[in-house]
This record gives structure tokens, C-alpha cells and sequence, in this order.
């Protein structure tokens, strides 16, 4: 019996009780190698001697400051380090305390933005088919995971959506990437016109897409062209990293891989590592100055944005990043992931697809090879492979809807950057036989 409110109403969950480097453990002693860092959270693995320092440390000294009254030294070291690292444009920073948050401020931003340069006329959002930028109502009617948008769409705000740039299902035989990429940057330009030129606030992309379809980055200049399609429309672009940011792709932010800067940031997940719930909005000096020479505020909070714990927290898990070169250990065990998942699956009559940056790889499940045709959902494919990995103390993210909302199964994987050959290697191998039985248990 519980009285937790649990995700599933029926599940029997383990019971975590501690965690140490790449693994947790359950009440019964049994480990589980976290292969995707709970939902790409756990970037430093779990237990660092030193993000616990610092929480030891700030807690000593003070825990908790409402932000309508103090700031605090902690906060404002996370921002300076923050902007220190940021992509060229982005100069002030918004702390909250997760992604559905920083979406929600971030879209409240674009739209004040306007507002205080008098273009009030702008309403509209566009962002793309088979994206996930949180729970809330703002951000869930700014994603586009059907399944989860289904039942609240009465409470959605209105928005407007583009296919993702997702070559394995929708780039054509013969195609080069360059053709693919343009033609779907183009469905931003003419959405844009469709809705006015002037009437579009912002345009909201995931990088590297996550949970929804399992770590798609974009294909060639994908992105050069869509941000050369906000700036001629002065729509802003609003990049949400909260899964693929600092540093899971193996730069701090995934979209220095593609040459550009957006206008907004979101940031979360491994921003804190998991230690406290935090997030952050990166908000470039444009909008900064809109706001400070306006109104001279941001009509919005929350009761713990900025709290002390959460950015000792943030601020630790930055530090040691940078200090121990844990980037250079991502590209490079990026790389071994990719390799031995292609040699694992690259013949796999039931792996479509296999894809990503760095440590955020994924690959699509698919009944088919030669035709790419998806298991029946009904089957619940994801949800097998998850147990089945778990069986065999593997942590892996598994979901279904990968093409549409409803079918389609692919496995994610984000594992700690501390990771090494020996444990990427005990991962695939996990996953194959979880994946094997699966697949078998429904022939």
C-alpha cells in the first residue's frame, strides 16, 4: 500500500535506496547501471564527493533566500559561469528549477519581448511535430507528443507545428542531406507566411530531439537555415537543450555543433545533474535591454527560482566538468557507445535506425528493416525492453509514439559522462539481450 500518487497507478517499482558512480541500488541490493541518467539527468553519476561538499557547504551557510527580497553570491556565480560558457549573444540568466519551467518563462519572454517593442500583434508559436518541451500547459501545447497533448487539448494554448527534421523517416531515396535539410527548414518559412510575417513570436526546436523520438539531431544545415529564417521574419528562436545541453552531445551546448546562436536558451537536467532541481533560461542582450528599458522587469517567478541550493548544486556540477575534462570523455566515449551499438545492431533485422550525438544515442525498434514498418503498439515493444533491462539491472529509456504519437518504439540512451569502455561495453551488451528477449516474447 502507498500513498504516493505514483507515474503508473499499478506499477511495483524497486525501491532505490543509494547510488554510487554509474549505478543505483534498490532495497534487495540488487544494481542497476544507469544508462540513461534517469531521463539524462545524472551527468556526473550518483554520490560525487564534491557536488556533496558544496551542498554541505551552502546549507551550512544558508538555505533558502526568496528572490523578491535578496539575491545570492551562489546564484550569481552559476549565472556568471553560466554566461561564460554561453554561445555568443546570450548574456543573462534566468534560474528556475526545471525544464517545463524554462520553457514556460522562455515562452513568456519572446512574448513580453514584443510586447515591450510595441509589436503587440504577435501571438503565434511554432514549434515541431514529435517534440516534448515539458508538462506544463505551455510547454506540453508548444510540444508536439501527441499522446501526451491528447487529453488536456481542450486547456492548450494555440500553437503551430512543422515536421522535425527526422531523415530516417522522412528524408526521400536519393535525396542528399543539403536537399532534405532545406526542404525541411522550408516548412518554418512557409508556416511563418501562412500565419503573417509579422504575427509569429518564436520558433521552438529540441537541438537534438529527445525523449519523443530517441536523440535525432539535425541533418547538414538544418539549422544555419532555420535561424536565417527567424532573422528575416524577426521571429525569435528558441532553443530548448534541457535533454541535450551541457554537455551530452559532447559540447556544453549542442547547438555549437550546428554554428549557431538562438535567441533563448532553455537548460536543466545535467545543468544540476540531478543533485537539486534547477534549470535556467540563457536570454540574449536584446531582450535583455527590451525588458530593462520597458517595464524594467520580467513579469513572471516562482517561490524557488534562484534557490541557493539548487545553483551550489548547478555551480559544483559546471566546476568539476570543466576541471576534469569530462567533455573530452563524452566525445570519446560517444564514439565507443556509437561503434559498438553499430556492431551490436547494424545487422539487426528489428534496429531501423541508430543515432545521435556524443553520449545521447538512441535506436528505432521496427518490425521491418527493408520496409522501416513499426511493431504493433499495442504490443508495447518500449515498455518490454524496459523490463527486460531492468531484469537484468540495465536503466535504459525506452518510449513508444516514436513516429506519429502512437506508433513507433526506439530506446534512448544518456549515460553518465564518467562512463568507460568497460561499462559502455556491459551497456550494449545488457541492452542486446534485453532486446532479444523482448522481441522474442512476442513472436
Amino acid at each position: 500500500m502507498t500513498h504516493l500518487l505514483h507515474r503508473a497507478i499499478h506499477a511495483q517499482l524497486p525501491v532505490a535506496v543509494a547510488g554510487k558512480g554509474i549505478e543505483l541500488f534498490d532495497a534487495d541490493g540488487k544494481a542497476y547501471i544507469d544508462a540513461s541518467g534517469g531521463a539524462a539527468v545524472s551527468c556526473l553519476g550518483h554520490g560525487h564527493p564534491d557536488v556533496i561538499k558544496a551542498l554541505h557547504e551552502q546549507l551550512d551557510k544558508m538555505a533558502y533566500a526568496h528572490t523578491g527580497f535578496f539575491t545570492s553570491e551562489v546564484a550569481e556565480k552559476l549565472a556568471d559561469r553560466l554566461i561564460e560558457d554561453a554561445p555568443a549573444g546570450l548574456d543573462h540568466v534566468y534560474l528556475v528549477s526545471g525544464g517545463s519551467e524554462a520553457v514556460e518563462a522562455a515562452l513568456k519572454m519572446a512574448r513580453q519581448y514584443f510586447v515591450e517593442k510595441g509589436e503587440t500583434q504577435r501571438r503565434h508559436v511554432i514549434a515541431r511535430r514529435q517534440s516534448y518541451h515539458g508538462n506544463t500547459l505551455g510547454a506540453l501545447a508548444t510540444g508536439g507528443n501527441e499522446w501526451r497533448r491528447s487529453q488536456f487539448k481542450p486547456l492548450l494554448i494555440e500553437t503551430h507545428h512543422i515536421d522535425p527534421c527526422y531523415a530516417y523517416r522522412f528524408q526521400t531515396e536519393g535525396e542528399s542531406d543539403e536537399a532534405y535539410a532545406a526542404r525541411a527548414a522550408q516548412q518554418l518559412e512557409d508556416k511563418i507566411l501562412e500565419l503573417g510575417g509579422d504575427q509569429v513570436i518564436a520558433f521552438v526546436a529540441e537541438t537534438v530531439v529527445g525523449a519523443t523520438i530517441g536523440a535525432v539531431p539535425p541533418i547538414a544545415d538544418y539549422f544555419k537555415r532555420i535561424r536565417a529564417i527567424c532573422d528575416k521574419y524577426g521571429v525569435l528562436l528558441i532553443l530548448d537543450e534541457v535533454m541535450c545541453g551541457m554537455g551530452r552531445t559532447g559540447t556544453l551546448h549542442a547547438c555549437e555543433q550546428d554554428g549557431i546562436a538562438p535567441d533563448l536558451m532553455t537548460i536543466a537536467k545535467g545543468l544540476g545533474g540531478g543533485y537539486q532541481p534547477v534549470g535556467a533560461v540563457l536570454l540574449s542582450g536584446a531582450i535583455f535591454e527590451a525588458f530593462a528599458s520597458g517595464s524594467g522587469f520580467f513579469q513572471h517567478g516562482h517561490t524557488y527560482m534562484g534557490h541557493p541550493m539548487a545553483a551550489a548544486a548547478g555551480l559544483a556540477v559546471q566546476e568539476i566538468l570543466k576541471r576534469d575534462g569530462l567533455l573530452a570523455n563524452v566525445v570519446e566515449m560517444g564514439s565507443h557507445l556509437e561503434a559498438r551499438l553499430s556492431e551490436r545492431f547494424g545487422n539487426h533485422y528489428h534496429v531501423g535506425d541508430i543515432r545521435g550525438r556524443g553520449l545521447f544515442q538512441g535506436i528505432e525498434l521496427v518490425h521491418d528493416r527493408s520496409t522501416k514498418t513499426p511493431f504493433d503498439p499495442a504490443l508495447k515493444l518500449n515498455a518490454r525492453v524496459k523490463k527486460e533491462a531492468m531484469a537484468r539491472g540495465l536503466m535504459v529509456y525506452p518510449m513508444g509514439g516514436t513516429i506519429d504519437g502512437k506508433t513507433g518504439d526506439h530506446v534512448l540512451m544518456a549515460p553518465p559522462f564518467i562512463v568507460n569502455k568497460q561499462n559502455i561495453d556491459t551497456i550494449v551488451e545488457r541492452l542486446g539481450d534485453a532486446v532479444d528477449a523482448s522481441i522474442a516474447s512476442i513472436r
